[in-house]
């Protein structure tokens, strides 16, 4: 099923400042706390610079700089994720998909590589991998789509045959292409899955309610076997 939605409600599913979700999506771990930190503290030494080498004439703007750079650690994932929302919204036209999960399977996935030496002093490269989980989800027309998703515990529930739920996203009106899609959820167990999560998800489960959506309440027993099976690409 695909219902093409306003854009009125494209822009309340994908705001333009930065939801909850998104803002800890691009907080990041510790390395990455830490490396805003320094940037911080490198912006700070410039703007001490720049304060000694003009003086008072500097003023207010010198003081607007600092009070900026001195928070950038903690601003600078706000101004991450609505940059990539701005990009989201720049798509025209947006429908709401509905089909099932067709397969369930993890994969290891490269997210990393780090350089180090050797005891013989020759040049390593050490690839990180991690374990993710990968939907494949199509509907009675044909059409499929694959989701991605580092691999939760929460995950074990899902299985073929079960609702999945996202937005489509495209520029033409009839919604013939489709030229980016977000996380999906899966209403029978409440779980949202994806490398990131585009979308105001409270708007969006009332948007899935309006078009017969069913509610998570709805949904108490458990799922039979993990059905979850590892396919090697």
């Amino acid at each position: 099923m695909l219902k093409p939605l306003t854009r009125e409600k494209l822009e309340q599913l994908i705001p333009l400042i930065a939801t909850g979700q998104q803002y800890s999506y691009y907080w990041g771990k510790w390395q990455d706390l830490l490396n805003r930190l320094l940037i911080s503290v490198v912006a700070i030494v410039v703007v001490v610079i720049l304060d000694l080498v003009f003086g008072d004439q500097g003023g207010a703007l010198i003081l607007l700089l600092g009070a900026i750079a001195s928070l950038y650690w903690l601003w600078a994932p706000v101004y991450q994720a609505s940059i990539r929302n701005a990009a989201n919204r720049r798509f025209k036209y947006a429908g709401f998909w509905r089909g099932k999960v067709l397969e369930v399977f993890l994969t290891e996935e490269l997210i990393g590589e780090e350089e180090t030496v050797n005891q013989r002093g020759e040049l390593v490269i050490i690839e990180n991998r991690e374990r993710w989980i990968n939907l494949v989800l199509g509907d009675e027309t044909g059409f499929e789509v694959e989701v991605q998703a580092p691999l939760r515990r929460l995950y074990k529930a899902i299985a073929p045959g079960q609702t999945a739920e996202l937005i489509v996203l495209s520029n033409q009106s009839d919604l013939g292409r489709i030229n980016k899609i977000t996380d999906a959820y899966i209403p029978k167990q409440n779980l949202w899955v994806g490398q990131y999560p585009y979308l105001q998800r409270d708007v969006f489960t009332e948007v899935s309610r309006q078009l017969g959506g069913m509610s998570p309440a709805k949904y108490n027993q458990k799922s039979r076997g993990r059905n979850i099976k590892r396919r090697d690409r």
